[in-house]
């Protein structure tokens, strides 16, 4: 009985047959053979049921003992999905929730069965179309490339005949090519039997024959011609037919392996023919011209590249040239121009300023209809203590004087009023002299100029400067005539001596407005403003509200809170929030805008200042601003910006005789070292400026570094390096800071006005002074006698001539006119005692300290040496 007829006659008493299936031999070891037997599993299942109820104990297949299962039944015993026991009534062993939960279970089932069976059979259908089209799509390829192949090898034969034939029957000069052999017909071919056609001449009159001229030489010999046609003649291929289209569609080892369909390629035989007909010389490509741009420095292998050219090339012209170089070398932009245009290139020259091309706008160039009318920026100049900042906060109904150390300006600030609905933009200068700089930014910043002198006080010289930097800005001036509610005013003098700087006022026949004004008192604030406001009217004063901002830097500072802080006037176009702005050497992204109120504000527009936060350092104060379309084109200009100064501060070397003396000389002053902080840069820049005027042939002020800040352990750590004194004005030093240099003992110096910090540093420099030497004559002495007294040495006898001789003063021994020796007095006697002086017309006695060569008739003259101490 065999395995099958087990398994037949076991399958109805619920047991299950388990083998492997699949290859014969899959996951047999080798030279082992596989056992064809098969392993029986019997799986019983017990259900426990209630005492002496039908069926308890007996398997769940065979409810009475034993037997096939009903009908209904799958043959392991199970009941079928869905179909109901038999009976129609509920297994005793399941609730009635169980099996209402079940039937459920078994409907769900079915539907998602049904589900997944739709599905499979979409995409099934799905997949099948695709495979079609793109079947009929390749086997459309693979004819037209079957076509293709076809139609190249028979072009690729006939060109081989006809190589083949003219290298056999060469063609002279002159001579036509023979035609080639006519090939017999098949109907000739079909004709054996016919005769061949009578050799020419055969049946002709002897006569004729002897007349006819001698027959040509034979080009080719006849056996090389049969030997030609046999080459000649196609010859049946060695490959066999390839089996089918679609066996050349995969390329696998097999394939590539197989000797029998491997052939040359077409690209092989036209090499191989180039090659044996001497063509294998390339024809040379054309020269493209390009035009290349080159920089005032650039590296042979950029320029190479550029040119589209070998650097091996580029390095043979300039050795023919006399320059050794190498690929990484750099060359100057004549070199690499004249190295393109041999190469037969176009050149542009660029430099590295041209960066900065078109970062201002052309002012020429706006249109009128885009440009509105701005509000006029003023600025007010002045004497120092002349008023102008009370004039000022008069005007905008401000207290900034309250806030001002020592009560004088030394900020520029800048404000905005409003007058009958007109704006006004002002700007405040400060007036003391170390503030030059600052006056003049506000004089190319304006357009006009309000020239403020006090009644009491007339022309002094910042008012003289201040008119110099207004006429020199080409602006109008107003002058207001400040403080004529004092006792002592006079503002007729004030008229008068403006006579001499060229300043005519109307009341005196010119053409400059002058107004009679009181801070104090508030009086006559409106006429100055309706005068600002008329000569605003004349100017028509317009710009563009549209577009990139432009404008000025009026001051900078750095913030502890908020970073760099630059007060901008926007003299163009629109500034907003979040533009990338370029001021100088600095870039920013603007974070916020801060308006001269405190307020923040979106948008500043023209003859708006406003305060910018968002600065990649401190920008310097006169710089001018404008916004840029990208961050990466604000860093390239603030880079080249600041590498031109990295490279004007790098060559301070001597490059001449002169400059070499200078620095040999100036090595010998004494230098007095200063590290300068301060809160804004406008002030730093005028602390700076007033102590190098300080500096002398002999000593000067040597300022190691200034900044915008508080002091900082950085700075604390530059002065121990260098022994110097760090000055704060209106900064202080941060904790760490101060107890560094506490204990490095660094000295820290806070000011908060500036004429305290001048006058300080000009007395420490002043004492860096050499003292003055003078000397003073005192009187001349005549050699009597020189006496030799022992233990002592030699004393000579002397009468006074001339004025006094003091004992311990500085003596010189002349002796006919010319100085023989130069020293002190050690001995003035009068008779036997020990004098102090000794006046004239009387004798004395005197000994030199450390000489002794003294001869009767000698003169001894006596001075007395003072050290006066000097000032700067």
């Amino acid at each position: 009985m065999t395995d099958k007829d087990k398994n037949s006659d076991n399958s109805g008493s619920g047991k299950k047959t388990l083998s492997l299936k699949g290859a014969p031999n899959v996951g047999a070891r080798p030279g082992v053979s596989r056992s064809s037997r098969t392993v029986v599993v019997e799986k019983r299942t017990r259900r426990v049921g209630a005492p002496g109820a039908p069926g308890a104990g007996a398997p769940s297949g065979a409810p009475g003992g034993g037997g096939r299962p009903q009908g209904g039944n799958r043959p392991g015993g199970r009941p079928q999905g869905g179909a109901p026991r038999s009976g129609g009534a509920p297994s005793t062993s399941l609730t009635q929730n169980e099996a209402q939960a079940r039937e459920r279970a078994l409907r769900e089932a079915a539907a998602r069965a049904e589900e997944d069976r739709i599905k499979a059979e979409e995409e099934a259908r799905r997949h099948a179309e695709i495979d079609a089209r793109r079947k009929a799509e390749r086997e459309e390829a693979e004819r037209q490339v079957a076509l293709e192949a076809e139609r190249k090898a028979q072009e690729a034969e006939a060109e081989k005949q006809k190589d083949e034939l003219d290298e056999i029957v060469p063609v002279k000069a002159g001579q036509a090519r023979p035609k080639p052999a006519h090939k017999p017909s098949p109907k000739a071919a079909m004709q054996p039997d016919m005769p061949p056609p009578p050799p020419p001449g055969e049946g002709e009159d002897d006569r004729v024959r002897r007349r006819a001229a001698p027959a040509p030489k034979a080009l080719v010999d006849k056996d090389e011609l049969e030997r030609a046609k046999r080459n000649a003649a196609p010859k049946p291929s060695a490959t066999p037919a390839r089996r089918d289209s679609n066996s050349r569609g995969r390329l696998n080892v097999n394939s590539a392996l197989d000797e029998n369909d491997r052939r040359p390629s077409l690209a092989a035989m036209r090499r191989r023919q180039n090659k044996k007909m001497g063509k294998t010389a390339k024809v040379a490509q054309p020269k493209l011209s390009r035009e290349v741009t080159i920089p005032e420095a650039i590296t042979v292998g950029e320029l190479a590249n550029r040119m589209a050219e070998r650097a091996v090339d580029v390095i043979k012209l300039l050795m023919a040239q006399g320059q050794m170089l190498k690929i990484n070398d750099v060359i100057d932009a004549d070199s690499a121009e004249l190295i393109a245009t041999e190469l037969g290139h176009t050149v542009k020259r660029v430099a590295e300023s041209d960066v900065e091309e078109g970062l201002f706008d052309d002012v020429a160039k706006d249109d009128a209809a885009d440009s509105v009318s701005r509000p006029p920026v003023v600025t007010i100049m002045g004497h120092v203590d002349h008023g102008k900042t009370s004039l000022l906060d008069a005007i905008r109904e401000a207290n900034v004087v309250s806030t001002e150390a020592g009560g004088i300006t030394q900020h520029i600030g800048a404000y905005q009023v409003e007058k009958n609905g007109q704006k006004i933009t002002f700007l405040d200068t400060p007036g003391h002299e170390a503030f030059t700089a600052m006056r003049a930014r506000g004089a190319q910043a304006t357009d006009i100029a309000i020239l403020v002198v006090a009644a009491d006080d007339a022309v002094m010289p910042q008012t003289i400067e201040s008119i110099k930097h207004a006429k020199a800005a080409g602006v109008p001036m107003i002058v207001a005539i400040n403080k004529i509610d004092k006792p002592g005013a006079d503002p007729q003098k004030v008229r008068t001596d403006l006579l001499q700087h060229e300043v005519f006022v109307e009341s005196m026949g010119g053409e400059v407005l002058d107004v009679e004004v009181s801070a104090l008192k508030k009086t006559n604030l409106d006429g100055l403003l309706e005068a600002v406001l008329l000569q605003s009217e004349v100017l028509e004063l317009k710009a563009p509200e549209k577009g990139s901002a432009q404008g000025l830097v009026i001051e900078s500072k750095l913030d502890k809170g908020r970073g760099a802080v630059a007060t901008v006037l926007v003299q163009r176009g629109t500034l907003n929030v979040g533009d990338i702005v370029v001021a100088g050497n600095e870039w920013a992204k603007v974070r916020a805008l801060i308006d001269d109120k405190g307020v923040q504000v979106k948008s500043a527009g023209p003859s708006t200042p406003v305060e910018v936060l968002g600065f990649s350092g401190v920008p310097d104060a006169g710089d001018r601003f404008a916004v840029v379309e990208s961050e990466a084109r604000a860093r390239e200009i603030t880079e080249y910006r600041q590498r031109v100064i990295r490279e004007k501060t790098a060559g301070g070397g001597a490059t001449s005789l002169e400059q070499m003396m200078n620095q040999l000389k100036a090595s010998g002053i004494a230098k007095f070292p200063l590290v300068i902080k301060g809160d804004v840069q406008g002030s730093v820049e005028a602390i700076v400026t007033a102590l190098n005027k300080l500096s002398t042939d002999e000593v000067s002020a040597q300022i190691l570094y200034s900044g915008v800040g508080g002091i900082t352990e950085s700075d604390v750590t530059l002065a121990t390096a260098s022994k110097a004194v760090i000055i704060g004005f209106n900064v202080r030093a941060n904790k760490q800071a101060a107890e560094l240099a506490q204990r490095e003992g660094i000295e820290v110096r806070y000011y908060n006005i500036i004429y305290d910090l001048i006058d300080d540093v000009k007395g420490v420099m002043s004492g860096m002074l050499a003292p003055e030497v003078r000397e003073t004559f005192i009187g001349n002495a005549e050699i009597l006698e020189v006496f030799n007294i022992s233990k002592v040495g030699k004393v000579a006898g002397c009468r006074v001539t001339e004025g006094m001789v003091e004992r311990g003063a500085g003596v010189r021994l002349i002796r006919d006119n010319v100085v023989i020796h130069e020293g002190r007095l050690s001995t003035l006697k009068r008779f036997k005692d020990e004098v102090k002086e000794v006046p004239m017309g009387q004798e004395c006695g005197m000994a030199f300290e450390k000489y002794e060569d003294m001869r009767a008739g000698d003169v001894i003259e006596c001075y007395r040496v003072e050290k006066i101490e000097r000032t700067l």
